[in-house]
């Protein structure tokens, strides 16, 4: 069985390397590789998480990251939708008890286990259908119902790992997934739009007056870092509305979060100290500035929480 998280188009879904049945152990072990194949991405498979639940998050994970792959690594649209579909239908299978994938195999115990509705599990995959058919969005409202669908499933899972189903948390995780799904927005304005995408708000674009054939030019103007300062401004009170959830969760896991949501501020301050110029240079943390966030973190996970900072 192939393990390493590779897209090689249909592998995902070829039958021949799976069809003859795969054991429950067998399945968690190709999650777990596939989560560490994409490390960078799974930081919440750390030293940080409970044991416990390592094996559950390494499951949501490689749905997560296959459903993706699915939609952005075939190169055709139509095939995308194909696959999509099929997926789908292996999610049913999964919740009707019939799971057959070595990742709906494993992912079934974590549903039964922690009583996960389908709902986010299938909004993950329509915001991947969803890539596939919509390359500009008119309004903010827009991308915000997009994001409820592309980010937002995410933290929502996280929660229900670990033990949380109320409204209030759901909606403060919905800021944070927003805000940081926004930010890698900002962050790859080049690359998304190379690849056809323009996420900014056209609406916005047009207030400022940037058009998009300033962006096919990679114009960095006046009326660019108008258009950036205003959408950085509209994402940072949503990371600091999220940042509310920090207090309200037990255990190791409230770092990660934290983690999350301290790293996307510093994010939108390093968009702003290049002069916004997400055009020709994409902002990422520096090294210092990661380990820096994570003493900082620490230190504020160690204070009484009432002194804690919000």
């Amino acid at each position: 069985m192939k393990s390493n998280g590779a897209v090689e188009n249909l592998f995902w879904l070829d039958r021949s390397w799976y069809s003859k049945g795969v054991s429950q152990k067998e399945a968690e072990a190709f999650c777990r590789a596939l989560a560490r194949s994409h490390y960078e991405n799974f930081t919440v498979i750390s030293f940080l998480l409970p044991r416990r639940l390592r094996q559950h998050f390494a499951n949501v994970y490689a749905y997560c990251r296959v459903s993706d792959d699915l939609a952005d690594e075939t190169g055709d649209p139509q095939r995308a939708l194909q696959l999509l579909d099929e997926w789908n239908e292996h999610l049913n299978l999964c919740y009707q008890g019939k799971a057959i994938h070595p990742v709906f195999v494993a992912l079934g115990s974590t549903i039964r286990e922690f009583q996960i509705p389908k709902q986010p599990f299938e909004d993950l995959l329509a915001a991947f259908r969803q890539d596939q058919t919509k390359s500009r969005y008119r309004t903010w409202q827009e991308l915000l119902d997009y994001c409820r669908n592309s980010a937002n499933p995410v933290g929502r899972l996280v929660l229900y790992l670990c033990g949380y189903r109320d409204e209030r948390r759901q909606e403060l995780s919905d800021h944070t997934c927003t805000a940081l799904q926004l930010t890698n927005f900002w962050q790859d304005v080049a690359r998304d739009y190379s690849r056809g995408r323009i996420y900014i708000p056209l609406e916005i674009l047009e207030r400022h007056g940037y058009s998009e054939e300033m962006l096919s030019r990679r114009l960095c103007n006046e009326a660019w870092v108008s258009t950036m300062r205003d959408v950085v401004q509209r994402t940072r009170p949503l990371f600091m509305s999220g940042l509310q959830l920090c207090n309200m969760i037990e255990g190791r896991i409230r770092f990660d979060i934290e983690l999350f949501s301290r790293g996307g501020l510093e994010i939108l301050r390093a968009i702003e100290a290049i002069g916004y110029d997400t055009l020709h240079h994409r902002p990422v943390l520096t090294t210092w500035r990661e380990i820096r966030l994570i003493v900082n973190c620490l230190l504020r996970r160690a204070r009484p929480r009432d002194t804690q900072e919000q």
